[in-house]
């Protein structure tokens, strides 16, 4: 319970910070935004965040910002 409150702290404070009118969020960010309130975008964004922690965790990988997944299939 509390790594799930720390994990809602976090993505308010990124809402806070990033989220100005000349800051650019990304646009999966910007897009909730647009469609939901300000705390239901922070839960969302602290449930994106706890699932790559837990890949990383699961598959003991490090974290690539740019990492992009391959297609399956051809």
């Amino acid at each position: 319970m509390y790594l799930r409150t720390l994990l809602i702290h976090g993505a308010r404070a990124l809402l806070r910070v990033r989220t100005g009118p000349h800051r650019a969020a990304t646009p999966w960010l910007a897009g909730l935004l647009a469609r939901r309130p300000r705390n239901m975008a922070a839960v969302a964004l602290a449930h994106k965040n706890a699932r790559i922690v837990w890949a990383l965790l699961a598959h003991e990988c490090e974290y690539h910002d740019k990492y992009r997944p391959q297609p399956v299939g051809g």
